[in-house]
């Protein structure tokens, strides 16, 4: 019953119409420093992620954030902060995704494709991986034990390259949450405009970019106006008293 309730929040997650404000593309170029940090000291983040998450409130934790089958079962309630560190040691990759169930929920996010790709490229490799390693000891080829190791040492790398780019990309939507990424554009009143009045040849640019002019100028009638003429007739050639050369 559990297993179909997470079956249909898997499938209702793909209709979130919010994206990640970082695609895992882009998380390095976003923010450097902590994909660093995230890559070398990966259950640290974790779990400094996991606590923000729920708003430094570890009151609220559940291990794997009630994801797994385990959740509400290991006594978090009585030292949630231990049992966060476990998790993240012992469960990497899970309290990984759990933050990111956690984050999607709550912010109705949905993967794009190309995240989705990536995420499902490192999880293949991860099996194919184990297959040839388990072929390896059956077999006991030394070529194909060599490539199994090769293959697993690959594995290793795109898994922990991927579970820091995606831990970046979950800080950055925090920061976002609580107000902190990046410059913010400043949503100023706009400046009190200004009519334009008959001494004045041009109408002031406060407000507005300043538009080119064409034909007569803002303030002077229209050329039927002027001496009696007709709309079909221009004006006369010299230009009028007050006009700016």
């Amino acid at each position: 019953m559990a297993s179909q309730e997470h079956l249909d929040k898997m499938q209702l997650r793909q209709n979130y119409r919010n994206l990640w404000h970082s695609d895992l593309m882009g998380t390095i170029q976003a923010d450097t420093p902590y994909c660093c940090f995230a890559l070398w000291c990966a259950p640290c983040a974790s779990y400094l992620l996991r606590k923000r998450a729920l708003y430094d409130d570890m009151s609220r934790y559940v291990c794997c954030a009630g994801y797994m089958p385990c959740s509400g079962r290991c006594g978090e309630s009585k030292c949630p902060e231990f049992c966060l560190c476990t998790e993240v040691f012992l469960c990497f990759g899970n309290s990984v995704a759990s933050t990111r169930f956690l984050l999607q929920d709550q912010f109705n996010i949905q993967t794009t494709q190309c995240d989705n790709c990536i995420i499902g490229f490192m999880l293949c490799l991860q099996q194919i991986a184990c297959i040839f390693s388990i072929v390896a000891m059956i077999v006991g080829s030394e070529e194909i034990q060599e490539a199994s190791q090769l293959l697993s040492c690959l594995a290793d790398m795109v898994y922990c390259t991927v579970c820091a780019c995606m831990q970046t990309q979950h800080k950055i939507e925090m920061d976002k949450r609580d107000g902190k990424f990046g410059p913010q554009p400043v949503m100023a009143v706009p400046p009190m405009q200004q009519m334009s009045r008959i001494d004045q040849p041009f109408p002031p640019s406060v407000g507005y970019p300043p538009q080119p002019a064409y034909g007569q100028p803002y303030g002077y009638p229209p050329p039927q106006a002027q001496q009696g003429y007709p709309a079909a007739y221009p004006p006369p050639a010299y230009p009028p008293p007050g006009y700016p050369r």
